[in-house]
């Protein structure tokens, strides 16, 4: 099977992009290939354990019928497959006080995105724009 690199830096909730990133890993892992995480800029926060569910009061659905999914959700249960390893970029991290997350990811920096990239099959990088 294929070894894959995606590169995040969409921030949770601002675009779609972080849902596509998750969909296509999701997709990668169930046809068997590994996938590397390294999240820089916001997609740090990605991986916060603090992210809430919420209400929907425009809606008029509670807590428990809204089921609204967090990314730190999305992200636990693709490293439970055992086939996702995720970094997120150390200084982006600092930048943010983005450091109380789930568990699983680890701290890095650039070069593990470097070393990813020569290693992998293929490497996407999902910018904001």
């Amino acid at each position: 099977m294929a070894k894959l690199t995606i590169a995040l830096m969409d921030s949770p909730y601002e675009s779609a992009t972080t849902t596509t990133a998750m969909r296509i890993i999701d997709a990668a892992v169930r046809k068997g290939h590994e996938v590397n995480v390294f999240a820089y800029e916001g997609a740090v926060s990605l991986t916060m354990k603090e992210q809430k569910g919420h209400p929907n009061p425009v809606k008029g659905t509670t807590l428990e019928e809204q089921k609204h999914p967090t990314t730190a959700n999305f992200v636990a249960g693709l490293m439970a497959t055992g086939k996702v390893d995720w970094i997120n970029c150390g200084m982006c991290v600092d930048e943010r006080g983005a450091l109380d997350w789930i568990e699983g990811p680890r701290r890095g920096g650039p070069g593990d995105l470097v070393k990813w990239a020569n290693e992998s099959d293929n490497t996407l990088i999902m910018g904001t724009r």
